[in-house]
């Protein structure tokens, strides 16, 4: 294979790669724990947060936290988890490169 071919082939990866990352960043992905609910985009930028107030109780503070915490937290869970799937293949197992 020439050079040139090799560089044809390389920007062609790039441009799907960037493709695929710019479709996780647009995605939005939700959580929800018990009475909380997160909604966030692929960029891990929180768009909405939902809390069912007719469940609350003011000593449920604290589980409040929590659950805003736990719901936050899988929703990145989510996120990494398909970047990795969708952009794995491109890395070969290189972790860190998005």
């Amino acid at each position: 294979m020439n050079m040139q071919a090799m560089l044809k082939q390389a920007q062609k990866l790039q441009k799907e790669m960037m493709n695929t990352k710019n479709e996780i960043d647009e995605k939005e992905y939700t959580s929800k724990s018990s009475f909380v609910e997160i909604k966030m985009k692929g960029t891990k930028e929180i768009t909405d947060v939902k809390i069912d107030v007719d469940s609350l109780e003011k000593d449920d503070i604290e589980a409040l936290q929590d659950m805003i915490m736990v719901a936050v937290n899988d929703c990145i869970k989510q996120i990494d988890k398909e970047t990795n799937d969708k952009l794995g293949k491109y890395t070969n197992g290189m972790p860190g490169l998005f």
